[in-house]
């Protein structure tokens, strides 16, 4: 099964965006992106294995493995170049695998860091180690649509193992001493984020050689569903494509 789903293929564009979703996340969080963007780039979410029509697919349950088995997935698709965005435990996820992009010689051209705390400052939060009703009062508490979704039975059944999975597999994560990122990167957060500060976003700064820009964007956790045209208008910005006409 393909790690990847795309909206929209576009054999023109002239550079990929590959998106990694939050915890307990799917590719389908970014199917709105696919219409939004400028058509010079083409949107590829990571389907994380354990969840949707990966559902019969092992969770992962190393987060310096599933960095690599996205890396490997990513290699095919580096014929033009590429970005990383990443949300929440995505965005760790994103700088694990542009370490590992760099170090084969193919490095991103950027890393979009949403929502998240930089690699060498984790929150010490044990959410993965709640009972079930624990798990789903988390994910209430960071907002987005999935804890909503926790309400019903059979799903919270269906839902609730990939979601504890993620929680611990990025409550595990340890940064690692080794390759530093030369690519630019920049990190966004919503103003009202409980997790994050502005201050501990600025820490972004210290795992790269390269420039490093901070967008704070009115909202909580999840800014970004709320805020779309914004961050979308943010990566043109930065990866200076033009936005696609209205």
């Amino acid at each position: 099964m393909s790690w990847f789903r795309c909206p929209e293929t576009r054999p023109w564009a002239s550079m990929r965006l590959f998106c990694l979703p939050h915890a307990g996340g799917s590719a389908v969080f970014y199917r709105p992106w696919a219409k939004a963007v400028s058509p010079a780039v083409e949107v590829q979410a990571v389907q994380y294995p354990g969840r949707a029509d990966r559902l019969a697919d092992a969770l992962v349950t190393d987060p310096h493995q599933l960095a690599r088995l996205v890396a490997g997935a990513m290699a095919p698709l580096m014929d033009r170049p590429a970005a990383l965005f990443g949300h929440s435990m995505g965005a760790v996820l994103a700088y694990e695998v542009a370490r590992l992009l760099q170090e084969r010689g193919t490095p991103p051209v950027h890393v979009f860091a949403s929502g998240a705390r930089p690699p060498h400052d984790r929150p010490d939060e044990r959410v993965a180690e709640r009972d079930d009703d624990g798990v789903v009062e988390a994910m209430l508490e960071l907002g987005g649509t999935d804890g909503e979704a926790m309400q019903d039975p059979e799903l919270r059944e269906l839902v609730l193992p990939y979601v504890r999975n993620d929680f611990a597999l990025i409550e595990s994560y340890a940064h690692r001493d080794g390759t530093r990122l030369t690519v630019p990167v920049t990190a966004i957060i919503g103003d009202a984020d409980p997790h994050v500060t502005e201050a501990q976003a600025k820490g972004w700064a210290q795992v790269t050689g390269g420039r490093f820009a901070l967008t704070v964007l009115p909202g909580g956790h999840f800014y970004l569903t709320d805020r779309q045209p914004q961050v979308i208008a943010e990566i043109h910005r930065t990866l200076e494509v033009p936005a696609p006409p209205r």
